[in-house]
Protein backbone atom coordinates (compact mmCIF):
# COMPACT_ATOMS: atom_id res chain seq x y z
CA UNK A 1 0.00 0.00 0.00
CA UNK A 2 1.25 3.68 -0.86
CA UNK A 3 -0.18 6.88 0.74
CA UNK A 4 0.90 10.37 -0.54
CA UNK A 5 0.31 12.03 2.82
CA UNK A 6 -2.37 14.87 1.84
CA UNK A 7 -3.11 15.87 6.15
CA UNK A 8 -0.52 15.80 9.03
CA UNK A 9 -1.59 12.21 10.34
CA UNK A 10 1.71 10.48 9.50
CA UNK A 11 1.92 9.35 13.42
CA UNK A 12 -1.52 7.89 13.01
CA UNK A 13 -0.46 6.12 9.87
CA UNK A 14 2.49 4.71 12.03
CA UNK A 15 0.49 3.63 15.11
CA UNK A 16 -2.21 1.70 13.02
CA UNK A 17 0.39 -0.46 10.73
CA UNK A 18 2.52 -2.42 11.73
CA UNK A 19 5.09 -2.24 9.42
CA UNK A 20 5.59 1.75 7.36
CA UNK A 21 8.63 3.07 5.42
CA UNK A 22 8.28 7.17 4.69
CA UNK A 23 9.82 8.82 2.32
CA UNK A 24 10.21 12.17 3.85
CA UNK A 25 10.84 14.76 0.59
CA UNK A 26 10.32 18.12 -0.94
CA UNK A 27 8.81 19.31 -4.45
CA UNK A 28 11.91 21.33 -4.78
CA UNK A 29 14.17 18.70 -3.82
CA UNK A 30 16.13 16.94 -7.06
CA UNK A 31 17.01 13.61 -5.10
CA UNK A 32 13.38 13.67 -3.84
CA UNK A 33 11.86 13.71 -7.20
CA UNK A 34 14.72 11.20 -8.57
CA UNK A 35 13.72 8.29 -5.96
CA UNK A 36 10.02 8.95 -5.69
CA UNK A 37 9.31 6.13 -8.50
CA UNK A 38 11.77 3.85 -6.92
CA UNK A 39 9.78 4.20 -3.75
CA UNK A 40 7.03 3.67 -5.50
CA UNK A 41 8.18 0.31 -7.44
CA UNK A 42 9.55 -0.62 -4.09
CA UNK A 43 6.12 -0.27 -2.59
CA UNK A 44 4.67 -2.80 -4.93
CA UNK A 45 7.15 -5.40 -4.09
CA UNK A 46 6.20 -5.40 -0.03
CA UNK A 47 2.12 -5.54 0.24
CA UNK A 48 2.33 -6.00 4.09
CA UNK A 49 3.88 -3.29 4.60
CA UNK A 50 2.21 0.68 4.63
CA UNK A 51 4.81 2.89 2.59
CA UNK A 52 3.95 6.75 3.06
CA UNK A 53 5.33 9.25 1.03
CA UNK A 54 5.44 13.07 3.49
CA UNK A 55 6.07 16.18 2.34
CA UNK A 56 8.64 17.25 4.93
CA UNK A 57 8.34 21.08 4.89
CA UNK A 58 4.09 20.75 4.64
CA UNK A 59 3.78 18.18 7.92
CA UNK A 60 5.56 19.50 10.79
CA UNK A 61 4.26 16.75 13.25
CA UNK A 62 4.72 14.01 10.91
CA UNK A 63 8.29 15.43 10.38
CA UNK A 64 9.20 14.79 13.95
CA UNK A 65 8.73 11.09 13.79
CA UNK A 66 12.25 10.59 12.59
CA UNK A 67 15.61 12.96 12.52
CA UNK A 68 15.01 14.86 9.13
CA UNK A 69 18.27 16.92 8.58
CA UNK A 70 18.05 16.15 4.56
CA UNK A 71 16.01 15.08 1.90
CA UNK A 72 15.20 12.71 0.71
CA UNK A 73 15.18 10.83 4.23
CA UNK A 74 13.30 7.21 4.58
CA UNK A 75 12.60 6.15 7.99
CA UNK A 76 11.26 2.44 8.45
CA UNK A 77 8.75 2.02 11.73
CA UNK A 78 8.01 -1.56 12.84
CA UNK A 79 4.70 -1.46 15.55
CA UNK A 80 4.96 2.15 15.72
CA UNK A 81 8.85 2.69 16.84
CA UNK A 82 11.56 4.23 14.43
CA UNK A 83 13.41 1.03 13.12
CA UNK A 84 16.25 3.00 11.80
CA UNK A 85 16.17 5.42 8.84
CA UNK A 86 18.92 6.83 6.07
CA UNK A 87 19.53 9.96 3.80
CA UNK A 88 20.04 8.99 0.44
CA UNK A 89 19.65 8.96 -3.10
CA UNK A 90 20.74 5.13 -3.70
CA UNK A 91 18.38 2.49 -4.39
CA UNK A 92 20.88 -0.50 -2.70
CA UNK A 93 20.90 1.88 0.91
CA UNK A 94 16.50 2.12 0.63
CA UNK A 95 16.32 -1.81 -0.14
CA UNK A 96 18.28 -2.49 2.90
CA UNK A 97 16.08 -0.41 4.77
CA UNK A 98 13.29 -1.37 3.92
CA UNK A 99 14.88 -4.95 4.24
CA UNK A 100 15.21 -4.06 7.91
CA UNK A 101 11.49 -2.83 8.08
CA UNK A 102 10.33 -6.50 6.72
CA UNK A 103 12.67 -8.78 8.23
CA UNK A 104 13.74 -10.10 5.05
Amino acid sequence: MLIELEQDNLEAIVAQHPKVVVQYSAGWCGNCRLMKPKFKRLSGEHESTVFVIADAEKFPLSRKLAAVNNLPTFAGFNNGTLVNQVQTNKEDQLKNLINEVTGN
